[in-house]
C-alpha cells in the first residue's frame, strides 16, 4: 500500500470513529524527505505567509470548507488553478498523488516533536 493509500485509509478510519457521536483526533500527515522538499518549495510560499489571503498551513478551521468539497474538487482546483493560487501550485513536479498528500498536511494539524498533535 502506498504512503497516499494508507493515509487515506487512516483519515478514513478516523473518521468512522467518530461516527458515535465522539469527536476524535485527526492524525497529522508525516511528509517524507521528497514531500518535505516539494511543501518547502512550492506550498509554504502562501500558506504561511497570512497575507496572501491563502488557507494557512495546519489551520484546521480553515481548511474544513474545501476538504469538505471532497479530494477530487481541491485536485481540480489546485490543477486548474483557484483565486489567488496558480495552477498546479507552482508545483511541475508534483503528480495528483503529492497534491493530495499535501493538501491533507496542510490541513491536519501539525505534529510536534514526539509525534503527537499539536492543535
Amino acid at each position: 500500500m502506498g504512503r497516499f493509500t494508507a493515509a487515506l485509509a487512516g483519515l478514513a478510519l478516523i473518521t468512522l470513529a467518530g461516527c458515535d457521536g465522539k469527536e476524535e483526533a485527526v492524525a497529522p500527515v508525516i511528509l517524507n524527505a521528497h514531500e518535505a522538499t516539494l511543501y518547502a518549495h512550492s506550498c509554504s510560499t502562501c500558506h504561511e505567509d497570512p497575507a496572501t489571503g491563502a488557507p494557512r498551513t495546519h489551520d484546521m478551521e480553515s481548511w474544513a470548507p474545501r476538504l469538505a468539497k471532497g479530494d477530487e474538487q481541491l485536485l481540480a482546483n489546485i490543477v486548474n488553478g483557484f483565486n489567488g493560487m496558480p495552477p498546479l501550485g507552482q508545483c511541475i513536479e508534483c503528480d495528483a498523488e503529492d497534491f493530495i498528500l499535501l493538501t491533507h498536511f496542510m490541513a491536519g494539524p501539525a505534529a510536534t516533536a514526539e509525534g503527537e498533535t499539536n492543535e
